[in-house]
């Protein structure tokens, strides 16, 4: 059952989301050559605990063992953070984090460059990128969910690069994971139609090769299966009568102090 969120509620997420965006950039300054993706998660608990209330939304979901996903390379998602676990210079992790507060959930992911990276690696992160800001752009009351997997897979494969088929985004809010599915391909004016109230999290997750993955023995970390590198970035978004509205953006100054 797919559940509209009213006002209250989507203000709520975003408040979520804001913590989610904060842990976020403090990865992004901390994913350095030589820190280890364990220490990164220590500081992204602490980080969400400073905030009353706010607990790590994936730390024990599904009997996942950490407050963030850090996967490297070719790792796709899931990948689990480890003190002995060094990002090195050349290295693309991509850091997954969600946040619980008040009963609601919010979640987002940005895949970094470690150090210097090689061109083509560069190319893949902004298509990837691009790839969210063009999903969230075809989050629009009235439009189908197969309208926005379409036009992120348009993008992603005039750029030469491949769409996960088997991983999607989801709805988001009251639960960590909600229907609808949102997947990163589709078909226009095909799914669901969305309308205000709706909350989701758009995550294209790009492989540099073919679209094939698999799982690890470890049983979360997802790869591709030719090795090669994939991206992946994520917001978690509510469709609103004046369009897409960003939910895990650190909250400006003004937004903070107002009642």
């Amino acid at each position: 059952m797919i559940r509209l969120k009213s006002p209250a509620q989507i203000e709520a997420i975003a408040t979520a989301g804001a913590i989610v965006a904060e842990v976020l950039e403090m990865a992004t300054a901390q994913a350095v050559p030589g820190h280890t993706t364990g220490a990164l998660n220590e500081m992204a608990e602490a980080l969400i605990r400073d905030h009353p209330g706010a607990t790590p939304a994936f730390k024990g979901l599904y009997g996942f063992p950490a407050t963030l996903c850090t996967s490297i390379n070719e790792e796709v998602v899931h990948g689990i953070p480890s003190s002995r676990r060094r990002l090195e210079a050349g290295d693309i992790v991509s850091v997954d984090v969600g946040v619980k507060l008040d009963g609601m959930f919010a979640d987002a992911a940005v895949t970094i460059p470690v150090g210097e990276v090689a061109p083509g690696t560069t190319r893949l992160l902004d298509v990837t990128r691009t790839a969210l800001e063009v999903g969230v752009n075809a989050a629009q009351p009235g439009s189908q969910l197969g309208d926005l997997g379409w036009a992120i897979q348009t993008h992603v494969e005039a750029a030469g690069f491949s769409v996960i088929r088997e991983l999607v985004g989801h709805g988001v809010g009251e639960a960590p994971h909600e229907e609808p599915q949102v997947p990163n391909y589709g078909v226009r004016d095909r799914g669901f139609r969305m309308r205000p109230g709706l909350v989701i999290a758009i995550e294209p997750m790009v492989n540099e090769g073919r679209p094939g993955i698999r799982t690890l023995d470890d049983e979360w970390t997802v790869v591709t299966a030719d090795g090669l590198l994939s991206a992946h970035f994520e917001h978690t978004v509510a469709v609103t009568a004046d369009g897409p509205r960003v939910l895990t953006r650190v909250a400006s100054p003004a937004a903070a102090g107002e009642g």
